[in-house]
């Protein structure tokens, strides 16, 4: 059994279990309680075959509860559900256990700038279907983050870190290496996340540095999501060199700045500035994210190991 954890959409581990009387086309669906239950491993894959010998083995991101139910051919489970389903339409049989509450969670934690920072190890839809690994960010002698695209085309794996704290209302700033050599289907995103609060867009907003796989588009952009609502983006050019990204983040209001150099008191000219006024969310669990991964979706697929570093994260209330 996994272990008991809050859970996130960060870290995998194992679970795995028998069926007694199945019949042929019944299949397994898992959920993990983080907050809400969340079916398991993922949206995309919510369903678990049962073996000849009537094991089955998943990978389910963590949870403090999780939950198997043998379900027949045709059923549709809830991606996510405040209360489980119960028996009866579809779910043949349900069992809900709590975590391991002896085992810990393995996370894979870097210090940068300060904090402690979490790197995924879970598969990711953003951008389409991406593999993590977190190997693929580290910190060199000198303190700075690594993030790389590794592997070779197609099977690519990404890099992501979060912190493990929330901070709030405040500036937020990421000092960035040139990234001027980043290929049309590479992406990389300074953000803020809050998985379960889907009613406020999950509290994001970003910095994204992409062509999203057209050479001719600007390079970077500010979002505040949801990014279909036209004011809600706002595309910019960020040029070679080092370059400062800061989102000043208070009530109703979100400055989003870039500058060139190490930092706006180094004197470097404001690259791009834009405020929004409407949409900006409130604080709540949000946690500050940096990944680097594969836009999917390019008409120009990725064709080399990608690394971007990033010197210095800084807080500022």
């Amino acid at each position: 059994m996994p272990p008991a954890d809050r859970g996130g959409p960060d870290t995998l581990d194992v679970v795995e279990g028998r069926v007694v009387g199945a019949r042929p086309g019944q299949r397994i669906v898992l959920f993990a309680k983080s907050g809400v239950w969340w079916v398991q491993p993922e949206a995309r894959q919510p369903f678990t075959e049962i073996r000849a010998d009537s094991t089955w083995t998943s990978s389910t991101h963590l949870g403090t509860e999780y939950a198997a139910f043998l379900v027949d051919p045709g059923y549709s489970p809830p991606l996510s559900a405040e209360t489980l389903p119960e028996t009866g339409g579809g779910v043949v049989a349900a069992t809900i256990v709590p975590g391991d509450a002896s085992a810990r969670a393995g996370h894979h934690t870097i210090q940068f700038s300060g904090y402690e920072w979490i790197a995924r190890a879970a598969p990711s839809d953003r951008g389409g279907t991406n593999d993590y690994d977190p190997a693929n960010a580290w910190t060199d002698a000198d303190g700075a983050m690594h993030l790389r695209i590794a592997g070779e085309a197609p099977r690519w794996t990404c890099a992501e870190v979060r912190l493990t704290r929330r901070l709030g209302y405040g500036s937020y700033r990421f000092v960035v290496r040139d990234v001027s050599h980043l290929e049309p289907a590479a992406v990389l995103t300074l953000f803020t996340w809050d998985g379960p609060a889907a009613d406020q867009n999950h509290r994001e907003m970003d910095v994204e540095i992409s062509r999203w796989g057209d050479p001719a588009a600007k390079n970077a952009q500010y979002v505040v999501q949801p990014y279909y609502e036209a004011t809600n983006v706002w595309p910019f050019v960020a040029p070679a060199g080092v370059l400062t990204h800061s989102l000043r983040w208070e009530p109703g209001r979100l400055i989003a700045r870039t500058f060139r150099g190490p930092g706006p008191g180094t004197g470097g000219p404001v690259v791009a500035e834009h405020t929004f006024t409407s949409g900006v969310p409130s604080p709540g669990n949000e946690m500050v994210r940096m990944n680097l991964y594969v836009f999917r979706r390019s008409a120009i697929p990725l064709e080399r190991v990608t690394e971007i570093v990033i010197d210095k994260f800084e807080y500022l209330p």
